[in-house]
């Protein structure tokens, strides 16, 4: 696999090419953003921002770093590099996103399944700066960025692949930095993912919605991929890292993370639907 610098970073300000130099990132307007020793850069005015620390917290990517890298969801993983990286053929240099990209374990996971024939630019992209630390020390590879998907700090029509991973899509902005011939991944929770624990949890489930999301606007539908299997949680500290990394932490009454906490071991269902989309052709 060769893996390359990512070349295509927008300035968050007004849109431009940004140019590294040296530690900065740097536009023609003279808009100036700092590379951390860490390797990553902030690309998120605080103008854009909706709050002083947004997304997730430190204890939350905490608890994901280690429930991922346990290996519980890598049969996602995999099944999103294979989806990826299908339809580009050997010698290509493709572009790809992970937009919400968290502590960075898909976009390592696609990484590391990259045919040694392929060139890959990859940058991971999250609101959380605690998420892009973490993303930024467990692989200097790829270039990581805090950034919003509202306004990604990306030059339009520069994408093979974006990936969306339990995220919040802007497809607006996706259609936007895609090439036209690019591909949109997007995973969401399935009827019955989690099952056990949110029957756990909460005193009754909600109904599970039956219709079709419609396809968004400026993509088509390419396919649609059910992955669900059962995943064994043990331990007090594993079974707390996955409701920690879920929003059922913050929709749980107290009793029902009590009833979490009591818990040594849980066999769960990981029911999740990849959906690709491809570009719409412009009109």
């Amino acid at each position: 696999m060769n893996i390359i610098p990512f070349q295509a970073l927008a300035c968050p300000l007004d849109g431009a090419v940004l140019h590294r130099n040296g530690a900065t990132w740097r536009c023609a307007a003279g808009h100036c953003f700092d590379i951390a020793s860490q390797g990553y850069a902030n690309l998120l005015p605080v103008q854009q921002k909706r709050s002083r620390d947004p997304g997730d917290s430190k204890e939350m990517v905490a608890a994901r770093r280690r429930f991922l890298n346990a290996g519980h969801y890598q049969p996602i993983a995999a099944a999103v590099s294979r989806a990826a990286l299908a339809d580009l053929p050997a010698g290509a240099r493709a572009g790809c996103l992970d937009a919400g990209c968290g502590e960075g374990y898909y976009l390592r996971q696609l990484v590391a399944a990259c045919s040694s024939k392929l060139t890959l630019a990859v940058l991971g992209l999250d609101i959380s700066k605690w998420a892009v630390l973490s993303a930024a020390k467990q692989d200097p590879r790829p270039n990581w960025v805090v950034g919003s998907n509202a306004n990604l700090p990306v030059l339009s029509g520069t994408l093979d692949r974006v990936l969306c991973m339990f995220g919040f899509p802007v497809y607006a902005e996706f259609a936007r930095v895609l090439k036209p011939d690019g591909q949109l991944l997007q995973v969401d929770a399935g009827p019955d993912h989690l099952r056990e624990l949110r029957e756990i949890i909460y005193p009754t489930l909600k109904p599970e919605r039956t219709a079709e999301a419609p396809v968004p606007k400026g993509f088509v539908s390419l396919s649609t991929e059910t992955v669900r299997y059962s995943a064994d949680i043990t331990g007090t500290e594993q079974i707390a890292d996955l409701l920690a990394m879920t929003p059922h932490l913050y929709r749980a009454s107290a009793e029902g993370r009590a009833k979490a906490a009591a818990l040594t071991a849980l066999t769960v269902t990981v029911d999740v639907r990849l959906t690709r989309f491809g570009r719409a052709a412009a009109r």
